[in-house]
């Protein structure tokens, strides 16, 4: 069983048009501060983002932000969060959430939400983290996306395994729990150090 005490988000920083996408958003960020879940995610004011770290912070849960010098400059910064970390770049951003979470959640976005996720799915592959990444499929937003992976799959670029990283669910609370009872596969031997 995962100890999910600090889980990192991945979202827009856009709204999008589709209502129901806030309305998940913001059962998240509640649903953290009810579980004593701290939130991690890029420290933004706007959008998606700044849905979940709000109702977060409303319903007196944690929330970290961690942004880049550059956006910070923007003033797209939320200046009312529990924790804010401020990078030089992008990469150390994003590693910084890494070593910060327990688990990875992923909401509607666009290209930067997708790299984000394809990035920390990349690194479990690798062995370089064993945690939880989950996907929440808001209605229906990633069902192209999770056919693509199943034709990787089929075509014999992605084995099941790893295609079984990502644990995918439309219900906040039964993808926290299929986060939870995530264990990671067996790192392949020819990823582990060699020790001659």
């Amino acid at each position: 069983m995962n100890d999910l005490k600090n889980i990192c988000v991945f979202c827009g920083s856009s709204d999008g048009n589709d209502t129901q996408i806030t309305k998940v958003a913001a059962q998240l960020g509640k649903s953290f501060a009810e579980q004593n879940i701290a939130l991690v995610y890029g420290a933004a004011k706007i959008g998606v983002m700044g849905t979940i770290a709000q109702n977060c912070l409303d319903a007196n849960g944690k929330v970290i932000g961690i942004i880049p010098e550059f956006l910070k400059l923007k003033e797209v910064v939320h200046l009312g969060l529990t924790e804010l970390h401020t990078t030089q770049n992008m990469h150390e951003r994003k590693m910084m959430m890494q070593e910060m979470s327990d688990g990875f959640i992923t909401l509607p976005g666009g290209f930067g939400t997708l790299e984000e996720l394809f990035e920390v799915i990349t690194w479990g592959q690798l062995g370089l983290h064993s945690k939880p990444i989950g996907l929440l499929n808001i209605n229906g937003f990633y069902e192209d996306m999770i056919r693509l992976l199943e034709t990787m799959v089929k075509r014999g670029f992605l084995s099941m395994t790893n295609y079984e990283l990502l644990q995918v669910d439309d219900d906040v609370d039964r993808l926290l729990q299929k986060m939870r009872n995530f264990k990671a596969p067996e790192v392949p031997q020819w990823l582990k150090p060699d020790r001659t």
